[in-house]
């Protein structure tokens, strides 16, 4: 497979996986703020602070008000990871590639843009609340259509470790700001308002229920660990690496524990760190320094992924 088709349709992915977990953290909060007692400035700085982005947000909105952040995150055409934005990359990934990609997943890329631009066009109008389910299940659309119509050849590989990478750093992003930034006060643990949040937190990863089904108290320790280190959740950041490295291995023929190439070694040894790790190491560790360890070790096994399978060689 030429490196541009399968940069393309890493891309493509990661790219509708990021839409749709900004609609998530938007959702999520909305939600969140009709029971929360806390300020509405408050409540949503965090979540630009979710995408790394304060900076440039402050720069171009100023106070971070529910208007002018679900703008950001949604429609602004100039910030390179709103939704718009990334579902206009999405397409042009999709696009450049449509010779190895289903025409259905081409359709479904295709209609998912189309409906979020002409959302762009009447915000005023939108009831955001069924906009953000839009954005989800058009995101889960796509991902079951690739499935189905696309061979389970290195391409679809390719867009799998995208779509896990891409989740598993979001995960591990929101995590990180419910612990050390959203709760307004030490006081505030183990209160009403700390368990609402952490009611959200788990729905902003649709794992609510499915934590219900194993945990009858919401507890900080047993949320870290179903997030962090459940092999079976589908969003929780181990499952992600496992799935991952599995693809990785079918696209260089290695098994599992051997590593090839620098992208091998990177997402093996991040992944085998949290299959010994116990979630009474993490908080004893710091939760918020691991994360930050875990969210560089994804940004660095991304960048060896791009050298090992896209970069040019100067020749």
């Amino acid at each position: 497979m030429l490196s541009r088709v399968a940069d393309s349709i890493y891309w493509l992915n990661r790219y509708i996986e990021r839409a749709e977990n900004v609609a998530r953290f938007v959702d999520v909060n909305l939600n969140l703020l009709l029971d929360s007692p806390v300020g509405v400035a408050q409540q949503w700085e965090p979540l630009v602070l979710t995408t790394g982005d304060l900076t440039l947000f402050k720069e171009n909105y100023g106070a971070a008000t529910a208007d002018n952040v679900i703008r950001f995150l949604t429609f602004d055409a100039k910030y390179p990871n709103s939704i718009l934005s990334c579902l206009q990359m999405a397409r042009e990934n999709a696009r450049s590639v449509r010779e190895s990609i289903s025409s259905e997943m081409w359709e479904q890329v295709n209609d998912f843009y189309l409906m979020v631009k002409d959302a762009c066009q009447r915000p005023d109008d939108l009831d955001l609340s069924d906009f953000f389910s839009q954005v989800k299940m058009s995101s889960h659309l796509f991902a079951g259509v690739m499935n189905a119509t696309m061979s389970h050849n290195e391409g679809w590989h390719f867009g799998r470790i995208g779509r896990m990478i891409e989740r598993a750093d979001k995960t591990a992003r929101i995590l990180d700001v419910k612990y050390f930034i959203l709760l307004p006060s030490v006081k505030d643990v183990g209160t009403p308002l700390d368990e609402l949040q952490w009611i959200a937190l788990l729905k902003s990863a649709s794992g609510y229920e499915m934590y219900r089904k194993r945990q009858h108290r919401i507890t900080p320790q047993d949320v870290v660990n179903f997030l962090v280190l459940d092999r079976e959740f589908p969003r929780s950041i181990q499952f992600c690496l496992l799935e991952a490295e599995r693809s990785l291995h079918q696209i260089t023929g290695s098994s599992r524990g051997v590593w090839r190439n620098p992208a091998e070694r990177a997402l093996g040894k991040l992944r085998s760190e949290l299959d010994y790790i116990t979630v009474e190491e993490i908080t004893q560790r710091g939760l918020h320094e691991f994360l930050d360890d875990l969210e560089t070790a994804l940004n660095d096994i991304g960048r060896k992924i791009r050298e090992t399978f896209f970069a040019l060689e100067v020749v």
